[in-house]
């Protein structure tokens, strides 16, 4: 009964109810209600030039426009496959206009694996840039039948003619060539959006049907489609939306309440689940968003912190450390900041609270979240009490449970460890066709369909959620479960680490057991130190800290740890 007790529900906080109403509007009423609020609100912020919401309104139509003039109906799929520009925010809303399923396609995709997504979710329709488009799309042809079209497009399309100009002249603009494929319909993305304006068609759309076909990381093997709904994007959204605002009146107010209130500032692409999610969702309550073509331009980021003063942050939190690394970053007034979300991937203890002295206390909040949750599905509570290196309690009108890992039907106690799984309207309907992953991932466990999130983690006695580990990253060592967080997050104190991660490495005189072996980024004050001191200091204090048998037995020094394009840690090279 523990967890059907909802030990959570009493912190939540006061204008937060234990359900949300179903949602009234599908997402494109959702998205024209946003457009039109208030027509001479700046829309979005990119790279020192601003664009209102009226100009959204009509580059956006015109986009829908060409899609429909070109014979792309309802339940087409575009790809975008674009950094965080304009384009991308006038190609989603256009697309979701036309009727259309949008695809996020990472710009940094392998040709390989952009073949595969564009066959996968039957793409017919692709806007990219033009050096994208000259250093991947020549090796498509013939390999992606369903694709019809590309759109090209430059990354400073929407920066002033004069930067522009200086840019390219300067070769500080990349361009690329776009020579026409055979078989492929090749068009310039001005060039679509001068067509005259006119007003849309009437498109009947109902709550259940695809908004998103949303790709996973692909960490574990090929990237898999999550079908994401209008039900299920709007559903999340009243989610967010109620836990952020103030006030107590009945949830569809308080999206009004919440209508082109804050700007946020985001590091996460737009391509993944995080930055789509918060796209969709400023678009939606005609907020301003500062875009953030390359997260890893911290000087850029702090600029524009400095003149736009957002209140709101939504960064990964290996953004938040590149940040703190910056000393522009602590120079920025925080005083109108109402909140920072860290999700993605745990924000550990220690870095938590560096980030605090530099915005303010109480501000960071850590939310748990994936491509398969659509995406949020706990959060620390926004006014009330919040557990620093918790993922928080579940949203409304959320379960979760911590069940065995060997059957996934037995429930942990507190403070036990296991797989987190988890049950919501915000859930994907499933992998778009993958029907054995879906039965894999949604498991009816004779209350319905429990997402298994390959999380593990624990619940303490007030219902936050601790997570412990991936499954895949658990290591074995001499019959002990090692959960990689616990050692990392211990690495995590030592001062002169910047980022870690462990990974296991096979035990040749023990077969089925693992070496716990650390990779490590040193801090830049540190770098020049002798690495065997340093090894001896880290050791000495796991040895302090950690039970023997998790205590790394293999270091490896390394310049710069890969990340994945969302910026966490990319194990799985590690591995390599």
């Amino acid at each position: 009964m523990l967890y059907d007790q909802k030990p959570w529900i009493k912190f939540y906080d006061k204008m937060v109810t234990q359900e949300i109403e179903k949602p009234e509007l599908n997402y494109l009423e959702f998205l024209n209600r946003g457009l039109k609020h208030d027509p001479g609100k700046i829309a979005f912020h990119y790279l020192g030039s601003s664009y209102t919401f009226k100009e959204m309104d009509e580059l956006s139509t015109k986009f829908a426009l060409f899609l429909i003039q070109n014979g792309y109906k309802k339940g087409d799929v575009v790809g975008i496959n674009l950094p965080n520009t304009p384009q991308f925010l006038i190609a989603l809303a256009g697309s979701i206009r036309a009727g259309c399923i949008v695809t996020g396609t990472s710009p940094l995709l392998t040709p390989k694996e952009l073949i595969h997504q564009i066959n996968d979710s039957g793409t017919k329709i692709m806007i990219t840039l033009d050096i994208l488009y000259e250093t991947n799309f020549a090796s498509l042809q013939g390999k992606v039948p369903d694709l019809e079209s590309v759109i090209v497009t430059n990354i400073a399309e929407f920066i002033s003619p004069v930067k522009r100009f200086i840019g390219k002249l300067l070769k500080k603009i990349p361009v690329g060539k776009t020579n026409p494929l055979e078989g492929m319909k090749l068009f310039d993305f001005r060039k679509i959006l001068s067509i005259n304006l006119e007003k849309l068609p009437e498109l009947e759309v109902n709550i259940d049907d695809t908004l998103l076909y949303q790709y996973t990381g692909g960490t574990t093997g090929p990237s898999k489609g999550t079908i994401l709904t209008h039900r299920s994007v709007m559903s999340n959204i009243k989610q967010i939306v109620q836990w952020f605002v103030k006030s107590e009146k009945p949830l569809e107010d308080s999206i009004k309440t919440a209508l082109g209130k804050d700007i946020c500032c985001s590091g996460f692409p737009m391509y993944h689940v995080a930055g789509m999610s918060q796209g969709l969702q400023y678009l939606g309550l005609a907020g301003t968003q500062v875009l953030v073509p390359d997260p890893r331009n911290t000087d850029q980021i702090c600029k524009d912190l400095k003149k736009y003063k957002p209140q709101v942050l939504l960064n990964v939190s290996t953004l938040y450390l590149l940040l703190m690394d910056n000393p522009k970053f602590k120079k920025i007034d925080f005083s109108g900041l109402i909140f920072a979300l860290s999700g993605a991937a745990p924000l550990d203890v220690h870095s938590n609270l560096r980030l605090e002295k530099i915005i303010g206390k109480g501000k960071v909040i850590e939310a748990f979240g994936m491509t398969e949750a659509g995406p949020i599905a706990t959060m620390n509570p926004f006014v009330g009490k919040k557990k620093t290196g918790s993922i928080g309690i579940p949203v409304q009108s959320t379960k979760i449970k911590i069940v065995d890992m060997d059957t996934g039907k037995i429930e942990m106690g507190v403070g036990e460890p296991g797989e987190l799984i988890i049950q919501g309207p915000q859930m994907m309907d499933g992998y778009f066709n993958k029907n054995e992953a879906t039965k894999k991932a949604m498991r009816d466990s004779g209350d319905g369909k429990w997402l298994y999130t390959g999380d593990i983690a624990k619940m303490d006695e007030d219902g936050f959620i601790y997570i412990v580990d991936r499954t895949k990253d658990m290591l074995l060592v001499g019959g002990y479960n090692v959960y990689s967080k616990e050692v990392e997050d211990t690495l995590y104190e030592i001062p002169s680490i910047e980022l870690c991660a462990i990974v296991g490495k096979p035990n040749p005189q023990r077969l089925g057991s693992e070496i716990v072996k650390a990779v490590i980024q040193l801090s830049n004050a540190f770098k020049d130190n002798s690495k065997d001191t340093l090894e001896e200091e880290i050791t000495k204090y796991c040895r302090q800290n950690l039970a023997p048998y998790k205590i790394p037995k293999i270091f490896e020094f390394q310049e710069k740890i890969p990340l994945t394009p969302v910026g966490k840690v990319d194990k799985k090279l590690l591995r390599k």
